[in-house]
This record gives structure tokens, sequence and C-alpha cells, in this order.
């Protein structure tokens, strides 16, 4: 299998547009290094695959007594991951090409974007059971795997789960200075100024490295929610689906806990530099007040405070007030005996009754009734 990551559209509309673009063309360059150790996972936006590959990944399964072949597995909402791991184990090959040839838009509003960072952080849990099976499979099928290739499937599948429980365990706990020191958090530098490079080499600046940690932040509780509905598919057994949300001159309505959680999280940060700084623990004042600082610039940047406010008093109507539905209209019986080719063909339903009658009572129809010759004659299926 073949395929090219997809961009972000160049000129965004957006703040937030922008910024979740600047880490989708990341990406891209995170993939042509999975293809360097093997471990390339199918991203879903475009890709040319051999029919035989599809073949030996298909499932067969029975309904009402008719077989019906998958070909691609629908157990978790990122089933291109899981399609990769399949492919994996039957010894095929996932490579990506490195030019930059497709193009997909970016969520530009933070309730949309909600809706799919929380669906890539949902199901690779899920899928961890199935690469541990292809990955003993592969050994003692004599295939030789090195150690690069096991820990990037590793991290590319559970590494939203880890990275954000704990970054959520060192926003909450206060660690004094004893534990966490100026040389823990150094240990992120190279992280960063890697980052900061390819955002420099796709064309962004290298201080973005700095809103994409806010952005991170104000995304916090999406992850952990996606995370968390991995969970619970593991104990139901049952696929999460994903509920429509309502939408706001053209803007998508985000959950209440997703707005309310950034401002929490400045507060608590807030809160925890104000006691470091009375306590002297500047290491960790340092720490918070960062955070407080960057997550509020992502807020502003990227919620919008009257489009927080507009959120939470969208989610506390919904959820105080139901509209009531209006009665499912009834059917006549006129409408059956409709004519519906003259229907189409006048375009109007009384002026089709009445031409219904009248060939009903024998009288031809007036001239400038009849339908043109040649006109397009169609009857619905009874």
């Amino acid at each position: 299998m073949a395929q090219t990551p997809y961009s972000a559209y160049p000129g965004s509309t957006t703040r937030i547009e922008r910024l979740a673009g600047a880490t989708t063309d990341l990406q891209h360059i995170v993939h042509q290094g999975l293809t360097h150790y093997n471990a390339t996972f199918w991203v879903g936006a475009n890709a040319v695959l051999r029919k035989i590959a599809l073949d030996d990944i298909a499932e067969v399964d029975e309904y009402n007594g008719h077989p019906i072949r998958r070909f691609i597995q629908d157990r978790t909402v990122i089933e291109d991951t899981e399609s990769s791991v399949d492919l994996g184990a039957r010894g095929w090959k996932l490579v990506n090409y490195p030019e930059r040839l497709s193009y997909s838009a970016t969520p530009p509003d933070f309730g949309s974007l909600s809706i799919q960072r929380q669906r890539w952080a949902n199901g690779g849990l899920l899928i961890m059971s199935k690469l541990w099976r292809s990955l003993r499979h592969r050994r003692h099928e004599g295939e030789r795997m090195t150690m690069g290739e096991t820990f990037l499937r590793v991290n590319y599948m559970a590494s939203i789960c880890w990275a954000s429980f704990g970054l959520a365990v060192l926003l909450i706990y206060p660690y004094t200075d004893r534990l966490l020191s100026p040389l823990v958090l150094v240990t992120a530098l190279p992280y960063f100024l890697a980052m900061a490079a390819d955002l420099k080499r796709c064309g962004y600046r290298r201080l973005d490295v700095l809103r994409i940690y806010g952005f991170i932040l104000v995304l916090l509780p999406v992850n952990l929610s996606g995370v968390c509905k991995s969970v619970g598919q593991a104990l139901t057994g049952r696929k999460i689906a994903f509920a429509r949300t309502p939408k706001i001159r053209n803007r998508t309505t985000a959950q209440l806990t997703f707005v309310l959680t950034p401002y929490l999280l400045v507060a608590w940060a807030s809160f925890t530099f104000a006691g470091d700084v009375e306590a002297s623990r500047w290491a960790h004042a340092a720490f918070a007040g960062g955070n407080a600082l960057l997550a509020t610039y992502a807020i502003v940047a990227y919620i919008g405070i009257r489009h927080s406010v507009e959120d939470v008093w969208m989610n506390l109507v919904s959820r105080l007030y139901r509209p009531e539905r209006a009665p499912a209209p009834v059917r006549s019986a006129a409408a059956d005996d409709l004519d519906w080719e003259s229907v189409l063909y006048l375009g109007d339903t009384g002026t089709a009754s009445s031409v219904l009658s009248t060939a009903r009572s024998g009288t031809q129809r007036p001239k400038s009734e009849r339908p043109r010759k040649g006109a397009l004659s169609w009857r619905p299926p009874t």
C-alpha cells in the first residue's frame, strides 16, 4: 500500500484552523520517519492498495443466510490504523511517498475540531492487543523486527493516552522543587527544538511551537475523553458513536466540559503559581506560570470568549429545555391516488389531481396540460 499523508489546505481562515493544520503538516514529516523504520500506518486520507492485499485481510460474516465480506474492519473509529496492523500481520508493506500530493480541509472552529481530535484519540488502546499478537506472529515466522519499529508502532497508538494522563498529573499535582527540578524541564527541550525546526521547514514560524503547546493544553479534555471512550468500548464491547452537535452561525457547538475545563486549568495554574512564588518554589512556579499564560492565549485565540459563552449557554439550554416534537404527518389516501407523472410534469398537486379526475371521467386532457412529445415519463415504484 502506497500513500502520501495529507497536508492542510493553505490560506486558512481562522487561527485555530491554521495551527491545527500545522500539526497535520508536521505529521507528514513524522510519517516519512515511520516508513524508514518499517512502521508505517495508513492515515486514511488516500492510498493505493493492491486488491489481493484487501482480499487477504477480508473477513466473512453471515447475515440472513448471505455471506458478507468486510475488507476494512469497523470495530473502532480509526479503522485505517487497525487495517494497517492487519496488513502488516500478513506480510504486506506500507510506504509513504515523500511528496505532498493530497490535501484535506481542517476544521475551522473549536467545536468541530474537538469532534475530530476526540475521534483520533479513541481506538488506539483497543488495537494494542492485536498489535502485540501481530508482533509475536511475525517473530514466530522468523521476520526480523527492529526495536525502532516496535517502539514507533506502540508510540503511535498509545502516546495520546500516556501523554494526556501524564500532562494532567503534571498540571494538577503540586510538585515540590525536590521532585520537579529545572533539569527535568530541560529534558523536554530537544522535543520542542525538533518541532520548531520542522515547523520552519513546513513554512510556519518557530515560535508556533509555543502556540501548539497552548493548543495541546486546551485540547487536553478532548484527548482524555477519547481515551476514556476507548476504555468504555473495551468494557462494553460496543463501538462508540458520535452524536451530531447543534450549529451556531455555521459553527459547531463544543461540549460543555471541553469549554469549561480550559478555564479551570488556567484558574488552577494561576493558583499554583501564586502558591509557588510565596513558597519560593521557582522551578514549579515557572512551569505553572507558563501553563497559565499559554492556556489563556489559546482560549482567547482558538476558542474565543464570546464563543465560549455561547457554547455554555447552548449546552445549558439543551439540558433544561427539550423542544416539542411535531407529530408525524398522516399520509392521506389521496396522495396514493396521485398521478405522479403529472405531478412531476405540471409541478402542482392540485393541477395533477384535476388532470387525474379528468382522465378517470373519460374526458380528453386539454392540449395545454398534455405532456410534451418526448417528455420524460417516470412512475415511482409501488
